[in-house]
């Protein structure tokens, strides 16, 4: 992925964070993206279950105040994500989960908002077990010193981070980069869902904890780092596999933990 794609990526990122960490956006200037994220995190929320109808067209430019224009463009980003689909004579069907499109941002984005994601982060926990333990392992038989230098000089940023959100922020720019540094391609391309996953991690984590969390995670990664330039797969692919699993089980800890 070259430049252009990397600032975008992280200007989606940094973009939600801020929302999260400002407690919500205002309605956005973009008419037909706030129409997009209302009624895909509502799909996603099950107030529109598979295969019921959403509002007729009239309906949601009233209830969204909005042109006609803007719901149709929207709808169609949303059948583009696999969410909805328009019958003729019929109207427009919200699609049974399994047709969505998980690897979309959105989708991620609006599957970590809502009230009980547990079955969201465990799927999510499963995919990148399967491909960022071997991407590290990988990445371990190909490096320099450049490279490492790179790596650790992230390790750094995680470490220097003054916000949560230019933590996750170093964080994503890690695991992109050990993606990257593996040579596999297709690798490469699931680092959109590692960002989005980083995201949802950041909304779980308990402002509370984690300052106490914070030095653990640094240090679970430069252990990822350490092994990748020891030209060590085995063990850059156990110790990527420990940052995934807390990641995991804090998020989980988080979710079960009662609101202060």
């Amino acid at each position: 992925m070259g430049d252009a794609g990397k600032t975008t990526n992280n200007d989606w990122l940094r973009r939600s964070l801020m929302t999260l960490v400002h407690g919500g956006a205002d309605r956005a200037s973009n008419h037909t993206s706030f129409v997009v994220d209302q009624l895909g995190f509502a799909i996603v929320a099950g107030e529109y279950p598979p295969e019921t109808m959403i509002p007729l067209d009239p309906d949601l430019c009233e209830m969204f105040g909005v042109s006609r224009t803007v719901v149709r463009e929207a709808k169609k980003t949303l059948i583009a994500k696999g969410l909805i689909q328009s019958k003729a004579k019929v109207g427009t069907q919200v699609r049974p989960a399994d047709g969505w499109n998980m690897f979309d941002q959105d989708v991620m984005r609006w599957h970590a908002s809502v009230k009980n994601p547990t079955r969201y982060y465990e799927e999510l926990f499963e995919i990148r077990m399967i491909f960022e333990p071997a991407a590290a392992a990988q990445a371990a038989g190909r490096v320099n010193q450049i490279d490492c230098d790179g790596l650790f000089s992230l390790c750094d940023a995680l470490e220097k981070a003054e916000s949560r959100a230019d933590f996750a922020l170093a964080d994503y720019e890690f695991h992109k980069q050990v993606l990257r540094l593996s040579g596999n391609r297709f690798l490469q391309s699931l680092g959109d869902l590692v960002q989005t996953a980083l995201y949802s991690l950041f909304m779980s984590e308990s402002v509370a904890t984690f300052p106490e969390r914070r030095k653990t995670v640094v240090d679970r990664h430069r252990t990822v780092a350490a092994a990748i330039a020891s030209g060590a797969p085995i063990e850059a692919q156990e110790a990527m596999r420990r940052v995934i699993n807390d990641g995991y089980r804090n998020a989980l800890s988080d979710k079960a933990a009662p609101a202060s």
